[in-house]
């Protein structure tokens, strides 16, 4: 005795897991977050953070990678298409890694916490304004040179 037309399930055709297909962007994310951290400890051993000073190695380290940003993003958008995995691997491995806001956010902690809360309160509005200025003068002067360089 068969199911009447209506009431028989169709059969299903496989799909990859959604883990399968993510598991290229995941392995190049890694590898890049590697790097970058690998990078951003390297300056923080060339340039250390004297105890109880400014971090500005902190602050170098997320303006010079937000301003490798600004240039990434223009040329992968709007000047050279890329591989679908050298975003993830670049831009959020490698300049993920390399970029620091959880440092930063215990910098602002011990600066509060050594008697330095004017300094520690300036330093946490300075420096997403300032990475964001570097994207932003990045990304424009990238435009501007790559549009001379077109004529």
């Amino acid at each position: 005795m068969t199911a009447p037309e209506g009431l028989r399930v169709p059969a299903t055709t496989s799909h990859p897991s959604p883990w399968r297909a993510q598991a290229p962007v995941v392995a190049v994310v890694s590898l890049g977050g590697g790097v970058g951290a690998t990078a951003r400890y390297a300056a923080s051993l060339w340039w250390p953070t004297p105890p109880g000073g400014f971090p500005w190695p902190t602050l170098g380290v997320n303006i010079a990678g937000c301003a490798v940003i600004g240039v990434f993003m223009v040329v992968i958008t709007e000047i050279r298409t890329a591989h679908p995995l050298v975003r993830p691997f670049f831009g959020t491995g490698v300049l993920g890694g390399f970029t620091t806001f959880s440092t930063y956010a215990v910098d602002i902690q011990k600066l509060i916490d050594g008697g330095r809360p004017g300094i520690g309160l300036a330093y946490l509005a300075a420096t997403p304004l300032a990475a964001l200025t570097a994207v932003w003068l990045a990304s424009g002067a990238t435009r501007r040179v790559l549009k001379g360089r077109r004529r």
